[in-house]
């Protein structure tokens, strides 16, 4: 469910981009859709949960600046830049984590469900860092190099796949540091 909740600004505005015949204006509509739609999720996330999800508030940040040049100036080019920008901002913080504080972003995530050694941790953070400047330059080929609404297209679905591709690898690389469980453990939880 959260996953949808997430997703929701973008899928709006691939709907709304793809009601309008003119790709400037179906642009700029859904652009605003998606600014709207992102301030909704904030406020909704706010009195589910009382408190705010930083990653929602960076995205927004992104959203309103380059969504905002785009219906200012009626440009598209600022808003397909806010998926590199946003995908860099997130490499940029998940390999500062690495050297400010305790524990990578990615080990503060996953550390309650999984336990692995610290160069898998660091292996991990490092193949999240690699995995967000990929989708930031990959977005930018797309953008740059095909018409609008194949871009659109791809924001809504390339991205999407290729980020739920790497989060199988990354549990197909998990899972041979994942540990059986004792015998009378098991035992234990299925009675429950």
């Amino acid at each position: 469910m959260k996953f949808l909740f997430d997703f929701f600004p973008v899928l709006l505005f691939f709907i709304i981009f793809n009601t309008y015949d003119d790709h400037l204006e179906g642009i700029i509509a859904a652009t605003k859709a998606m600014i709207a739609a992102s301030v909704l999720q904030i406020v909704l996330y706010w009195f589910k949960n009382r408190r705010f999800e930083k990653m929602h508030l960076v995205t927004l940040a992104i959203v309103v600046i380059f969504g905002g040049a785009t219906i200012i100036l009626r440009d598209p080019v600022f808003i397909k830049w806010k998926p590199t920008i946003a995908n860099w901002l997130f490499g940029l913080a998940f390999l500062g984590s690495q050297f400010i504080g305790k524990k990578s972003i990615i080990r503060r995530m996953m550390d309650q469900s999984i336990q692995l050694p610290d160069p898998v941790w660091l292996r991990l953070n490092i193949f999240w860092v690699s995995f967000f400047c990929a989708m930031g330059f990959i977005n930018l080929y797309v953008a740059f190099t095909y018409p609008l609404d194949t871009w659109v297209s791809f924001k809504t679905y390339g991205l999407l796949g290729l980020t739920l591709a790497f989060v199988i690898f990354q549990g197909f690389y998990l899972a041979q540091y994942m540990k059986e469980l004792p015998a009378e453990i098991k035992t234990d939880e299925a009675d429950k």
